[in-house]
């Protein structure tokens, strides 16, 4: 797994040694090509893309500066928060359990219903995560963010806002390590809810490969949309890609750039 280090100056230096799991092997090797950052550019907008090929233990990143900067999670937080209430039988079952529709009107149609966690992460429901936050409470879920080292682990601002609009904050390396952690079964929870969450991650099927992703749209909830998010990872074969992208969401059609930037760019490190 990747170390949380920042990843300024000399990426390539900065090589991310596994700090856990991973003592007596060598660190994985780290490459910057910015050839990549032109797809964000021929989108009008700006971003940055860190890949980790597993196999190949190489880390590709499209910039120095921006892979390293720390931003809120929005729903990708949708990850860890589901492992999360798994973990603590708020959700037995992703597929029986429903979370029934509070009966306000929001801005997004997809989520003025009942959805079991399954339907959630995949309509993004954020009230759906609020209330599993509410339930969770903030002295478990701040134990769960440090066990997980997942960012800077503040989760100031709100139980229920914490990731929307609060303090918590991560960075690209930091969303690789993370989601790597999970693939592998690795994170300080049960094998049971980590395959779980892994299962019930939305997929999208690009050729003979899949990526295997959760977005995130930060001002989604208040029809505001102003930076996204996509953090998984790609499966070609038997090879993994684990990767995370964010985005300037400097107009709507950016909300869709997500997903295309992410595929050009597993695309151009032979991902997919």
């Amino acid at each position: 797994m990747i170390t949380r280090r920042r990843l300024l100056g000399s990426f390539a230096a900065a090589a991310m040694l596994p700090s856990r799991g991973f003592a007596h092997v060598a660190p994985p090797r780290s490459e910057i090509r910015e050839a990549l950052a032109r797809h964000f550019a021929d989108a009008g907008t700006a971003g940055t893309f860190v890949g980790y090929k597993v196999d190949d233990y190489l880390v590709i990143a499209s910039d120095t500066d921006r892979s390293g900067q720390a931003k809120l999670p929005a729903s990708t937080f949708k990850i860890p928060n589901s492992v999360i209430a798994l973990e603590t039988g708020i959700v037995g079952d992703p597929d029986k359990d429903v979370f029934k529709w509070d009966g306000t009107v929001r801005i997004i149609e997809a989520w003025n219903r009942d959805h079991t966690l399954r339907s959630a992460i995949a309509a993004s429901a954020v009230p759906v995560y609020q209330e599993i936050a509410r339930r969770v409470g903030a002295e478990r879920m701040q134990k769960y963010l440090d066990l997980f080292e997942y960012g800077n682990r503040n989760i100031g601002g709100g139980i229920d806002q914490f990731w929307l609009t609060g303090d918590l904050r991560i960075d690209p390396v930091q969303q690789v390590d993370f989601v790597d952690r999970l693939r592998r079964g690795a994170l300080p929870a049960s094998k049971r809810s980590q395959e779980l969450v892994c299962d019930i991650l939305p997929v999208t099927k690009v050729g003979n490969s899949a990526i295997r992703a959760k977005s995130g749209l930060l001002g989604a909830e208040i029809g505001k949309p102003s930076l996204g998010w996509l953090v998984g990872w790609a499966e070609k074969g038997d090879a993994r890609t684990v990767f995370a992208l964010n985005l300037d969401v400097r107009e709507p059609r950016h909300v869709a750039d997500r997903m295309g930037i992410s595929q050009a760019c597993l695309a151009d490190i032979g991902a997919i």
